[in-house]
């Protein structure tokens, strides 16, 4: 098998490490492959299109072995309806992921991490996924893969993109609602530096299409703690304005902000159904994604 190539958000040790998890739906979804997910459907037939040869990054489950057998050749069989999943990661493009204090990266690059590992995930089990990005609305979106062939360019073209501008996570979230028109697993990873009534009714409207959504909140160390001290000038990334503060007098008051809004997240994501997880950008990329992995 060929060796996994390196790409900035996702090196080739992360690639190894990442082939030993497992990503499951958390409700029933589409599809015709018997396979790690859960169909709605009972007896659905499945029409076989072609042969192809094997890739590397293909799930070993796909391998015809009888082909093998009497050809000596690895072939992966292909069906009109190919993958048991479809995913679609979202991730969360606007000027605030730029921030970057206590982690090793910004809030940017680790979302991207993230969302590689995710999609190399998913790929290697046989499964379909897609990437966009979002500030104010979906900005960039590529389509669906299911080889880790076909997602390389993906990956290299991810290194490109830099985070700017306002966001606008109800009206990105409206809009992949509208997009996505096959049941799929949504994986949305954000800072959610936005109104929380926005995100509710994002997240609700993604539950009404009966999507399966997790949440991936990616925060510097610094946004809860506070480590600022004395006279410090605070610019918001998204906007630039800027502000004054003496920071010891309202770290107190600050943090006790911080968590009430983490909570007030994590009390929107139980309500609607999703999945929820707060992800410091110290915390491990295999640490991470093993949280989800764990929840199918």
């Amino acid at each position: 098998m060929a060796s996994v190539r390196n790409f900035k958000y996702l090196p080739a040790r992360v690639a190894d490490q990442v082939r030993g998890l497992g990503l499951t739906a958390r409700r029933p979804m589409q599809g015709n492959l018997q396979g790690l997910h859960r169909s709605p459907d009972f007896g659905a037939s499945v029409e076989f299109a072609e042969y192809r040869e094997y890739q590397a990054g293909d799930a070993p489950n796909l391998m015809d072995w009888s082909v093998f057998a009497k050809t000596d050749r690895y072939m992966i069989r292909r069906f009109q309806d190919e993958t048991n999943l479809r995913a679609c990661v979202l991730v969360d493009a606007s000027g605030s992921l730029g921030y970057r204090q206590t982690g090793p990266c910004t809030k940017f690059e680790y979302a991207c991490s993230l969302a590689a590992g995710f999609m190399h995930l998913l790929v290697t089990q046989g499964d379909a996924v897609q990437l966009a990005f979002f500030d104010e609305k979906l900005t960039q979106r590529f389509a669906p893969v299911a080889s880790a062939e076909t997602l390389n360019p993906i990956l290299l073209e991810m290194e490109s993109v830099e985070p700017a501008g306002r966001g606008d996570i109800g009206q990105s979230l409206h809009e992949a609602a509208e997009l996505l028109k096959q049941r799929s697993m949504v994986i949305l990873i954000s800072d959610l530096l936005q109104p929380t009534a926005q995100l509710a009714l994002g997240i609700q409207h993604l539950q009404q299409r009966r999507h399966d959504v997790t949440v991936f909140h990616v925060l510097d160390g610094a946004e809860i703690a506070l480590p600022l001290h004395g006279l410090v000038e605070l610019r918001d990334l998204e906007t630039g304005e800027k502000l004054l503060v003496e920071a010891d007098e309202i770290r107190s008051d600050y943090t006790r902000a911080a968590q009430g809004h983490l909570d007030e997240v994590g009390r929107i994501c139980s309500a609607c159904g999703a999945a929820y997880f707060t992800i410091d950008t110290r915390t491990p990329m295999i640490e991470a994604l093993a949280k989800r992995a764990g929840q199918g």
